[in-house]
């Protein structure tokens, strides 16, 4: 059935307002096109710092001047111990593992299409709408998550753990923009926010230094960099702080080609380094993911063929998908890639059409698993 059908005055959506300049014009976009409009601002986070500024605040009042001009009700809803609950433990546990973990992805499916989502329903909404540069469309009997219009902004990669009934409530007004247009619209309709610049990184540790904001909660413990055959290279700060293919941080010097991480090894607390950006220590032929989520239910078999992206801003790679019956997915890569990282998302189209994605757990090479976590 497709959800869609009733009029844009007969429908309530509510739009999650961060306070950018793209949740701003998804409510402008929604509100000119007729839509019964409520903003709403999430406070997932208590990032105050020690002189009691908190840029959430900041954020909260750029979504109340924005909602004031478009005239449309707003008010903020607090989900902190959801967040925690379910993104930053996950956030912390992966890192234990000497995994790289995505916490966006699981922000995406625990809070804003879950939280959220339940949250704005209760209040009876029809639909609720973010500043996402996706697509959602009602196609052949399904609920269809299609990339973003805008290559370099689609974010199909942080949202393909969406199941059809969350795909189903949600709308992506500026999907099918650049991000250029997005700021003209902005700046002609003279919103508060035109000019903000965009935020980066993850909301938790903001601009603070991630080596010492991950220190607040997990204990670090420094070991030895080692080359694979035994010699010692130096000192790490901890297992959690490298991730595949890292080349910065590592302080070896010398002459040749630069140094990356290849590997680790939990179990004594090593990592594992050697020279060159193609060394064949950084290449894979194939992976293993689990947790896996599909968008819709699979019409293939067992195997079958689509592209994948490891990686966000990646160019797709072909692949082929085999099911496993331990619920895991062994993917095989058409061609070798470079610093395949476990704990990152693997995440699979058929052109457009976001299909899923999973977690990658190892990468392999002529059969054998790569020296990760090993």
């Amino acid at each position: 059935m497709n959800t869609r059908a009733k009029a844009p005055s007969e429908t309530t959506v509510v739009v999650g307002m961060s306070g950018g300049v793209d949740s701003s014009v998804t409510a402008h976009l929604l509100k000119e096109q007729g839509y019964n409009v409520i903003g709403i601002f999430m406070k997932n986070w208590d990032d105050t710092d020690e002189d009691g500024f908190c840029t959430a605040t900041e954020d909260y009042e750029d979504v109340i001047a924005v909602a004031n001009q478009i005239g449309i009700p707003y008010y903020a809803v607090n989900f902190e111990k959801e967040y925690w609950d379910k993104v930053f433990t996950y956030f912390l546990n992966e890192y234990k593992l000497g995994r790289t973990p995505n916490p966006d992805v699981m922000c995406n499916k625990e809070i804003k299409f879950k939280a959220f989502l339940d949250h704005a329903m209760r209040l009876g909404a029809d639909f609720v709408a973010t500043g996402h540069y996706a697509r959602a469309v009602y196609e052949d009997g399904e609920h269809k998550l299609l990339r973003g219009v805008d290559t370099n902004k689609d974010q199909t990669y942080f949202l393909n753990q969406l199941s059809q009934d969350q795909i189903a409530k949600a709308m992506f007004p500026i999907g099918h923009m650049e991000k250029s247009e997005v700021r003209k619209i902005a700046e002609e309709a003279n919103l508060a926010t035109a000019k903000k610049k965009d935020s980066t990184g993850i909301c938790f540790i903001g601009e603070r230094n991630f080596k010492q904001f991950l220190s607040q909660y997990l204990p670090a413990q420094p070991g030895e960099m080692r080359t694979l055959d035994g010699k010692v290279m130096g000192r790490h700060d901890g297992l959690m702080y490298y991730t595949m293919g890292q080349r910065h941080g590592l302080g070896i010097g010398g002459d040749g080609e630069p140094w990356f991480v290849v590997g680790k090894n939990l179990a004594d607390n090593v990592l594992f380094v050697d020279q060159g950006f193609h060394n064949e220590l950084l290449y894979s032929e194939g992976l293993y993911a689990s947790d896996i989520s599909w968008t819709a239910p699979l019409k293939v078999g067992d195997t079958f063929r689509c592209t994948a992206k490891f990686r966000y801003r990646q160019e797709d790679s072909g692949v082929t998908v085999r099911l496993l019956e331990n619920g895991r997915l062994d993917v095989a890569f058409d061609e070798r890639q470079r610093a395949i990282t476990p704990g990152q998302a693997v995440v699979f189209y058929d052109s457009d059409v976001c299909l899923g994605g999973a977690t990658i757990d190892e990468a392999y090479k002529a059969g054998e698993r790569l020296t990760y976590l090993a």
